[in-house]
């Protein structure tokens, strides 16, 4: 599966004329204090309690659901019409280029092939084997055989015998030992062996181990090939950006050649080469087994997801018990738990964006995803049942059409939805307006966020350009470091106006934004060193990144 989502909402020290009054004081540098009403009561436990909750979906819910891709591919939808839908605000590209997994079954690079090899620029019989160790790769005669002789090779890399993609199985290269079979070249990276091959040949290994390629027969061959340009894209965006990807879900599950299926291989060749982009770059194709019946946003716009009927995660309750949660947040006996803050999308108040556990000796509050997490949940849309209604803080708006950075929708009337979603969550509800249609995407229901009230005044003029440019400036600066689960961590605040500029706060340091200086992080003792010396109002804006 593809991965943590970064909070996308704003604040500023304007009056809109709301009530009761929103305060925000600055602590320190970028932090703000939003003062509310109080929560209702949470649901009381006593020891030996158990928390029946009740919930929605399996996975984080942003970007694509797999089993509503399947849903809508049985519904007549085309693959173009899939990604569409769930990647609002990409369009349609291309790439040929080439990826390098990490293959952390193996720490050691001996294969053959039965077609021959290429090493260091010589040829390799079939039959023969190479073992590579440091810049040495050693030609034996089959694996474990008599050594036949050695080649000096930089990069440490073996190559098929021939390099271009969709080679027959003969010239797959296999380890000696596990007979795991791979397309492309075998290397050594950090110590570890390196899969260097064409994305195209890639997506082969790795669809089928993210979608059920039985699928296909099912009336989901669209969805086979959604999955494949969601799965070519994921694995260029994140390269882009420096990332390293290996086998597993922290990157994407890739099972090599060994994994292919002709029905996946179908969708990959069916769609070779096209990938989703934004402003020209691959899009953050991220993805999950099933929404629950709406994708949660944060990337893209979030969506209503019918399909997702299909899954049989769909609903679900499970119970646990009050000394496992107690246990999990460290709070004593557990006296109550709560979710007060969910982002209003779907029923049950849609997904968990805080929640408050107490207990004898403190009361914490968690994320929906860290719950989800600890407590072992399928996802973060969960309720505690018979908990009174949370406050709903509508989601960021994501990428949308008309965004000139890829983030930040703007809706009629110029308001920035991230903009009033914060003022609005801020002071116990409201609305915003309906995510937009993604031209050519298939028409859909709206997406209204449910409120307590109306949409008291709108933001335009310089402060609400100077929030669109920040926004789209840090945003780029959060894809630069490696996207949501990059670099910077989880986000601690809001973007929020300073003189001049910008700032949002992340775990792993500031991101400082003016239109001068564009977006610039600061982290660890360069961080601490600028606001010591009286931050930007001494300074002046940093114009490069330091300390990370």
């Amino acid at each position: 599966m593809a991965r943590r989502a970064t909070d996308r909402r704003t604040l500023t020290s304007i009056t809109l004329g709301l009530a009761p009054a929103l305060v925000v004081s600055a602590i320190g540098v970028g932090a703000f204090v939003a003062h509310e009403s109080s929560i209702d009561e949470p649901v009381s436990l006593s020891v030996g309690a158990q928390v029946t909750l009740i919930g929605h979906g399996l996975g984080h819910g942003r970007g694509m659901g797999q089993y509503g891709a399947f849903g809508y591919a049985k519904k007549g939808w085309k693959y173009d019409q899939i990604l569409g839908h769930y990647y609002g605000g990409t369009t349609a590209g291309k790439t040929d280029k080439a990826v390098t997994v990490a293959l952390t079954r193996n720490t050691t690079a001996n294969v053959r092939a039965d077609a021959g090899m290429r090493v260091g620029g010589q040829t390799v019989a079939p039959g023969q084997a190479v073992r590579l160790s440091g810049t040495t790769a050693t030609v034996t005669a089959g694996c474990g055989g008599a050594v036949v002789r050695t080649i000096p090779v930089t990069p440490p890399k073996i190559d098929p015998i021939n390099i271009t993609p969709n080679r027959p199985a003969n010239e797959w290269l296999k380890f000696c030992g596990s007979n795991d079979a791979y397309r492309g070249s075998i290397g050594l990276d950090g110590g570890r062996a390196v899969n260097i091959l064409a994305v195209d040949d890639y997506v082969k290994g790795v669809t089928p181990k993210e979608s059920p390629a039985r699928w296909a027969d099912q009336g989901g061959a669209e969805a086979l090939k959604a999955q494949a340009v969601a799965a070519r894209t994921y694995a260029l965006a994140a390269t882009d950006k420096g990332k390293k990807i290996d086998d597993t879900m922290m990157s994407q599950v890739y099972g090599g050649a060994g994994a292919e299926d002709p029905r996946t291989n179908t969708a990959a060749d069916a769609t070779a080469g096209q990938i989703r982009v934004v402003n020209g770059a691959p899009a953050f194709t991220e993805f999950s087994s099933s929404t629950g019946g709406y994708t949660a946003g944060v990337n893209f716009p979030a969506v209503v997801d019918d399909g997702d009927t299909e899954s049989p995660n769909h609903n679900w309750t499970t119970t646990v018990g009050s000394s496992s949660v107690a246990s999990a947040f460290g709070v004593g006996s557990l006296t109550g738990i709560q979710v007060i803050e969910a982002n209003g999308l779907g029923p049950d108040n849609g997904r968990a964006t805080k929640v408050r556990i107490s207990g004898t000796s403190r009361t914490v509050e968690a994320t929906g995803d860290d719950v989800r997490t600890k407590l072992k949940l399928r996802s973060a849309w969960f309720t505690v049942q018979g908990q009174p209604k949370p406050r709903i803080v509508a989601p960021p708006a994501g990428v949308g059409p008309g965004s000139p950075s890829g983030t930040g929708v703007t809706a009629p009337g110029g308001v920035l939805p991230s903009l009033v979603d914060s003022l609005l969550g801020a002071v116990g509800g409201g609305s915003a307006p309906a995510t937009p249609t993604t031209p050519g995407a298939p028409a859909s229901p709206s997406t209204t966020v449910p409120g307590e009230g109306a949409l008291p005044s709108t933001l335009t003029g310089p402060l609400a350009d100077l929030l669109k440019t920040a926004i789209a400036a840090i945003d780029a600066k959060i894809a630069e470091l490696g996207g949501p689960s990059g670099l910077l961590g989880q986000v601690l605040g809001p973007v929020i106006t300073i003189a001049g500029g910008a700032v949002q706060k992340f775990a792993g340091g500031n991101v400082y934004f003016s239109p001068t200086t564009g977006a610039h992080v600061l982290a660890g003792a360069a961080l601490k060193d600028f606001v010591a010396k009286g931050a930007e109002g001494a300074l002046g804006f940093p114009s490069a990144d330091a300390g990370l």
